[in-house]
C-alpha cells in the first residue's frame, strides 16, 4: 500500500472517531456545545480544592476526557500593520484510562488518545487557517504523530511545535512553529510575568450546576519572530497569551456556546472574561466569569455582577449572525470599553467551526486581544 494511501486511511479513521466523540450528527441530541456537556463517567472530574503542580501540569492529563494548549498572539509588523496568530493542540480521550491502552511501545491503533490542532494567521484583509489530526504515539517532538511532555516542555503534532528553548525553562521561553500552504510562522515567546490561576485556585466553574475545568494561563509573553504569507517573510513583534485547560465535563447540558475574551490593556493589566450562553441560576440566565490580572500578575476573580458582556453590533459571517462588537464592563476596575474585531471574518472553518480573531479595545482603557465565539 502506498504511504499516501495509508495516511489518507488513517486520517479518515481519526476524523470519523473525532466526529463520533465531539460532534454527533444529530445536533438536537448533543449535550452542550460539541458534546462538551455530556456526562463522562469513569473519567476524573475537575473541581474545587484541587491543587495545580508545575511543571507536571504543563503536560497531559489522560485521566480527563478533554484538554488543550491554546496560544494566541497579537503582533505588529515594522510598519505598524496588525497580525494575529493562533496555535492550538487539543487532546481527546475516547475511553477512561482503564480502557485506554497507553503501555510503552503500544501500537498507535490501540492508543485511545486523539489529537487535533489548529493554526491560523489573521491579517487586516482576512483570515487563513489549517487543521491537523493524529493518534497518540510516543515519538520525539517534530518526528511525527502528536503528544506533549511536561519537562522539558514540548507539544507537537507532526511538524507543528510549541517547545521550551531550554529544559529548565518550563513555559517561560518557548518557540512556536506552524506551516500551511499559504502561511507559516516561527515565533519566540518570553514570559515577563507569572503563571495565572483562574477561578478558585485553578478550578474555573462554567455553570451554576458546578461543571468546569482546571484552568491556568501565561498571559505575559513578549513575542518576536517571522510570519510568512504567500512565501513572503515578515518580521513581527507583540504579545501572546497561552491558556491551559483540562476537564471531563466542561459544560452543563443546556449550554450551547460561549464568548471568550483575553485582553491586553494599555496600562499593563489583563482581562480574561467569558459568557457561557445558558447555565445560569435559571434557564434564562447566562453564566459569566472572569479574572482581572494586575501588571504584576495578581489575580482577582470577578464575582457575579462584577462583569458585564453586552453584544453591540452583529455581522454576517459564514452565514451566521455573529456579535463582532461588544461592550465589556468591570465596574470595580472602572473599565468600560468597546471591543471590536479588526476584521469581521476571522472564521475557523474547521471540523467544529468557530470564530477566533484579534480585537481592539477602546474606551476607558485601550488595548488589544483575542475573542473566541462558538455555537452560533
Amino acid at each position: 500500500m502506498k504511504r499516501s494511501t495509508l495516511l489518507l486511511l488513517l486520517a479518515l479513521v481519526i476524523v470519523a472517531g473525532l466526529a463520533k466523540v465531539y460532534w454527533p450528527t444529530d445536533a438536537s441530541t448533543q449535550a452542550g456545545y460539541a458534546g462538551l456537556g455530556e456526562q463522562a463517567s469513569g473519567f476524573a472530574q475537575a473541581g474545587p480544592g484541587q491543587t495545580l503542580h508545575f511543571p507536571e501540569d504543563h503536560g497531559p492529563h489522560p485521566d480527563y476526557r478533554i484538554e488543550w494548549w491554546y496560544l494566541t498572539a497579537n503582533l505588529e509588523s515594522a510598519d505598524g500593520r496588525p497580525f494575529g496568530v493562533q496555535w492550538t493542540l487539543f487532546r481527546q480521550a475516547l475511553a477512561p484510562k482503564a480502557g485506554n491502552r497507553e503501555a510503552s511501545g503500544a501500537s498507535p491503533w490501540q492508543d485511545r488518545q486523539l489529537w487535533m490542532a489548529h493554526a491560523a494567521v489573521s491579517t487586516p484583509q482576512g483570515h487563513r487557517f489549517a487543521e491537523k489530526f493524529a493518534r497518540g504515539m510516543a515519538l520525539p517532538a517534530g518526528q511525527g504523530q502528536a503528544g506533549v511532555t511536561a519537562a522539558p516542555f514540548a507539544a507537537w503534532i507532526d511538524d507543528w511545535t510549541l517547545i521550551a528553548e531550554e529544559a529548565e525553562s518550563g513555559l517561560d521561553r518557548l518557540t512556536v512553529h506552524a506551516q500551511a500552504d499559504d502561511f507559516a510562522y516561527r515565533l519566540a515567546l518570553t514570559a515577563q510575568g507569572p503563571l495565572v490561576r483562574h477561578g478558585e485556585g485553578g478550578f474555573s466553574q462554567k455553570s451554576a450546576d458546578g461543571q468546569g475545568s482546571m484552568y491556568y494561563s501565561q498571559p505575559f509573553y513578549r513575542v518576536e519572530g517571522t510570519l510568512r504569507l504567500d512565501g513572503e517573510p515578515l518580521s513581527v513583534t507583540g504579545r501572546a497569551w497561552l491558556d491551559r485547560e483540562w476537564s471531563s465535563q466542561l459544560l452543563g447540558r443546556a449550554q450551547h456556546g460561549w464568548d471568550w475574551f483575553s485582553l491586553h490593556l494599555g496600562n499593563g493589566a489583563k482581562l480574561m472574561a467569558f459568557r457561557l450562553r445558558g447555565g445560569g441560576e435559571d434557564d434564562t440566565e447566562d453564566y459569566l466569569s472572569g479574572s482581572w490580572i494586575t501588571p504584576q500578575g495578581e489575580v482577582s476573580a470577578l464575582a457575579k455582577g462584577g462583569l458585564r458582556l453586552t453584544p453591540v453590533e452583529t455581522r454576517d459571517v459564514a452565514g451566521r449572525e455573529l456579535p463582532t462588537t461588544w461592550r465589556v464592563e468591570v465596574p470595580d476596575r472602572r473599565l468600560d470599553v468597546t471591543v471590536s474585531a479588526i476584521h469581521p471574518d476571522q472564521w475557523m472553518g474547521t471540523s467544529f467551526p468557530y470564530w477566533e480573531g484579534m480585537v481592539t479595545v477602546r474606551g476607558s482603557h485601550t488595548g488589544k486581544g483575542y475573542l473566541e465565539m462558538t455555537g452560533y
